[in-house]
């Protein structure tokens, strides 16, 4: 069986370390706001380059948290990719705006910055550009039309832990950004967890007060109504420990993502992850096109070798939109592709012998 992530892999590599940061939190008893969530809020942001960060729940209540500081709300419209997980469309409906989306790119699947401007109304209040599967989308470019039209630029970071455009790390760009430490990712925790990055000051201490109650630095004193999102002691722990190898294990990544290409490319069927000039891919995932995936499933499945599609149905088609009446077709680039990705294994930890076993196998095709 070769899985999709390895979990188990990584946690032996090292375990000593976790281990030890866990049992010290425990020791101290501080579970929440201890310590080690202000430990790794400054390092996470010394390693982003950026001022502040703010640990919360999750990348989902991230983006809310975010939006909800910027004062975006019922009446305001936010510009959405049409494929991404739904956590980006999701935390603008619960903020009580409207998602609107636009088609994607078809080389990068990040969103099509040539389509962003015949979708902005005089109610456009933000664009979140998602940097797809790790890699980073066209910041140049959507910079540029954020500052024609005052819009804020929230990025979307959850898969994308180390990315960089032209030198510097996504999620320095915008007004703020989210990252998600959901367990599979990057830099995942061994639960739920997020962070809010910026160099605002402003919005810095009014996501703290939303994430915590409305409460900034004394407790029970309240400043706003706000809400219970934080990032607790234990994972923050394990996040500083992991923080020391993300780059180390992006480059594993990358090396892994580099067989694979070197293996494929001269399959015609294929068509494989571009890294473009100035682009630095981290390979959250590593996801190609072929136009007889069920052909490549069950190649894979003869081994047991584990495979994903991300995603399956782009976000305007989806039920929760459905009252948006989209129709096929209003998303032909995303929608095609739709129908032809699917992503193979790829971790840090992935053996050279577990890569000929997936590669000989799609060679078959």
């Amino acid at each position: 069986m070769i899985p999709f992530v390895d979990l188990t892999a990584q946690y032996q590599s090292i375990k000593n370390e976790i281990d030890t940061a866990i049992n010290e939190c425990i020791a101290k008893t501080n579970f929440i706001k201890g310590e080690a969530v202000s430990s790794f809020e400054g390092e996470f942001a010394e390693y982003l380059g950026a001022k502040y960060s703010i640990g919360c729940g999750n990348g989902t209540d991230a983006l809310e948290i975010i939006m909800k500081s910027l004062g975006i709300g019922t009446g305001d419209e936010v510009i959405v990719p049409a494929l991404t997980w739904i956590s980006t469309a999701e935390a603008v409906t619960n903020v009580g705006a409207e998602p609107v989306f636009v088609d994607i790119d078809p080389s990068t699947y990040t969103i099509d910055s040539t389509k962003i401007e015949e979708k902005l109304t005089k109610r456009t209040k933000a664009v979140i550009p998602v940097h797809l599967y790790g890699y980073p989308a066209e910041m140049n470019e959507i910079e540029t039309i954020a500052k024609k039209y005052d819009l804020f630029i929230i990025e979307d970071c959850a898969q994308a832990h180390g990315a960089e455009y032209n030198g510097k790390k996504v999620g320095t760009f915008g007004i703020a950004s989210a990252f998600s430490f959901f367990p599979s990712k990057n830099l995942g925790a061994y639960g739920d967890g997020g962070s809010i990055v910026t160099n605002d000051k402003n919005i810095c201490d009014l996501a703290r007060k939303i994430s915590n109650h409305g409460q900034l630095n004394e407790k029970h004193r309240h400043f706003i109504i706000g809400r219970n999102s934080r990032l607790d002691s234990i994972q923050a722990s394990i996040l500083r420990v992991k923080l020391k190898y993300l780059d180390e294990w992006n480059l594993r990544r990358k090396k892994a993502a580099s067989f694979y290409i070197s293996r494929l490319k001269d399959k015609s069927e294929f068509i494989l992850p571009v890294c473009e000039k100035g682009k630095k891919h981290v390979y959250h995932l590593f996801v190609i096109r072929c136009r007889e995936r069920k052909k490549v499933i069950e190649l894979l499945e003869e081994k047991n070798i584990s495979w994903g599609i991300h995603y399956p149905k782009i976000l305007p088609l989806l039920d929760p939109y459905s009252y948006k009446k989209h129709i096929a077709g209003d998303f032909a680039t995303a929608e095609n592709i739709t129908n032809e990705i699917i992503s193979i294994p790829i971790f840090p930890e992935i053996g050279t012998d577990q890569l000929n076993v997936i590669c000989s196998q799609l060679l078959k095709l």
